[in-house]
């Protein structure tokens, strides 16, 4: 099969982050491009359609400010939705706060490739008269529940294709600066695909600090039990770890270690959809499709999602973690205050079973009402102790069919790519592999082993575990993105070897 040429010259003509660029001069050509069937034969599907429209020059935030140096929240203007996901035809309302009161706009945008643009406007509403609304008491488990009035509602129109959209807040002061942030939702859709990328908001909210110190890391108690409740009514904050990144209010954690991933793949032309947490909760979207993917920090899941992937790993779908920490805490959800399913979330307790990590945990932190099974295996690796820290991947086997094309030894270290968690201590699976390993340190101290891994699913399918969270920062670097950093180790971004094994995985997956 001949080198996808035309694909890989149209990349480098746009000014995209092309591999053959990028790649140190001691990495192989043949990295740079695939060689699949499947990459070959890729007709214009609807993403390929999607990217083909003119993209926005300007979509990121500009001006930003918090209402402290060391603080989260940016109350200048700020807001949440009434959903993590929606359906074309549904609806979403906004719900915005300006303070002192200001008139605002919102563009909503698509975040994607885009010729390289990162995202398209799709619609901007408004403009609307501010107000400053009440910052709610703190309820039992330290919960902070917003209850407040929407500034709009949008019909999603049939045309808007699944994937992750922002909302920029604007103001727009008759003299001054203008201020803003985002809103964050995901529009989902049924149809079969290839791909099923779940975004990992569950963990964009447990983190979430808003309005000042109330995430489930943040209870007087200590930071690892089952004592805080958080809700997604609220604004999400500026992302509180591993790195100082404005442009991250509002959105969650999706343009920290998600959104990599979902513009390598459309730029790559895969037909990929997009889902919440939340949508997992049931196997039946994901049947639809090819493989599923756990994508960045995905460390919050509810039991029913788990048993939704270990029932599309027995289907027959091709489950991918590129991710770290995930499948880590049972995450029960409950309505909020007007009955909206799925909006309030705590630590329920450790997956793990009777795995030694678990247990320690829960008689660390306890008690917890509820203990998930071993989630290794489901992933192929586990939650380890310590679970955090930085490394280099290595390669252990370089004859697997993962690292064709990219020229890799046993002993090949990508660097930084392990962090800021991870996954190790394999279980007893028949077929399982360990395709990559080595260490993680705590600076210089704490080592960890870590390991990645592959194993067969039943009906000639596969799981693969990549076992870091930093996977994607080696796949893309969009614009609105910044590499981040842990335990003074970091990845370097686009690698040609990440990109080619992650195709190799994809075309493999997708047949």
């Amino acid at each position: 099969m001949k080198p996808n040429r035309r694909r890989f010259l149209k990349a480098t003509s746009t000014g995209a982050v092309a591999s053959a660029l990028l790649r140190d001069a001691s990495q192989p050509a043949a990295a740079a491009e695939s060689k699949s069937p499947a990459a070959a034969s890729r007709k214009s599907n609807l993403i390929v359609q999607e990217n083909a429209r003119e993209g926005s020059l300007d979509w990121q935030l500009t001006r930003v400010r918090l209402d402290s140096t060391a603080g989260f929240r940016s109350s200048l203007i700020e807001g949440y939705c009434s959903k993590q996901s929606v359906k074309a035809g549904e609806s979403i309302d906004i719900f915005v706060s300006t303070k002192p009161v200001a008139k605002f706009e919102i563009e909503i945008f698509r975040t994607g490739y885009y010729g390289g643009r990162g995202a398209r406007l799709m619609t901007k509403v408004g403009p609307f008269q501010g107000k400053t609304q009440e910052t709610p008491a703190m309820g039992e488990k330290q919960l902070h529940e917003c209850r407040w009035e929407a500034c709009t509602s949008v019909k999603i129109p049939e045309d808007w294709v699944s994937g992750v959209y922002l909302g920029r807040l604007t103001t727009l002061p008759d003299e001054g600066p203008y201020w803003q942030s985002y809103v964050v939702f995901i529009v989902k859709d049924d149809r079969p695909a290839e791909i099923l990328l779940q975004c990992s908001d569950n963990t964009w909210q447990a983190y979430n600090r808003w309005p000042d110190k109330y995430s489930i890391y943040t209870h007087p108690k200590g930071n690892q039990g089952p004592w805080a409740d958080v809700s997604y009514d609220r604004p999400y904050a500026k992302y509180a770890q591993i790195y100082e990144n404005p442009q991250s209010i509002g959105s969650g954690e999706w343009l920290c270690f998600e959104f990599p991933m979902a513009y390598w793949l459309e730029q790559e032309g895969y037909d990929v959809t997009y889902c919440s947490n939340v949508d997992l909760r049931t196997p039946d979207r994901a049947l639809k499709c090819k493989a599923f993917l756990s994508v960045g920090h995905d460390e919050y899941w509810h039991i029913d999602q788990y048993n939704s992937v270990v029932a599309l790993r027995d289907a027959g779908v091709n489950v991918m973690f590129f991710s770290g920490n995930s499948v880590c805490w049972v995450t029960p959800l409950r309505p909020g205050f007007d009955g909206r399913e799925n909006r309030i979330m705590f630590r329920g307790g450790p997956y793990g079973g009777e795995h030694k990590w678990a247990v320690e945990r829960a008689e660390q932190h306890g008690p917890f009402p509820e203990r998930g099974p071993d989630e290794g295996y489901l992933m192929g690796s586990r939650n380890i102790r310590p679970v955090n820290g930085g490394g280099d991947w290595i390669c252990e086997k370089p004859d697997h069919w993962i690292f064709e094309g990219t020229g890799m030894k046993k002993g090949e270290a990508i660097p930084g790519l392990i962090g800021w968690e991870y996954h190790g201590d394999p279980p007893d699976i028949k077929g399982l592999e360990v395709v990559a390993a080595g260490t993680a340190w705590q600076g210089g101290t704490n080592p960890s082993n870590w390991t990645a891994t592959i194993y067969p699913g039943p009906k000639g399918n596969f799981v693969f575990n990549a076992s870091t969270i930093f996977w994607c920062q080696g796949l893309s670097s969009p614009p609105g993105h910044m590499l981040p950093w842990s335990h003074w180790s970091r990845p370097h971004g686009p690698d040609a070897r990440v990109q080619r094994i992650t195709k190799n995985l994809m075309d493999r997956a997708v047949g």
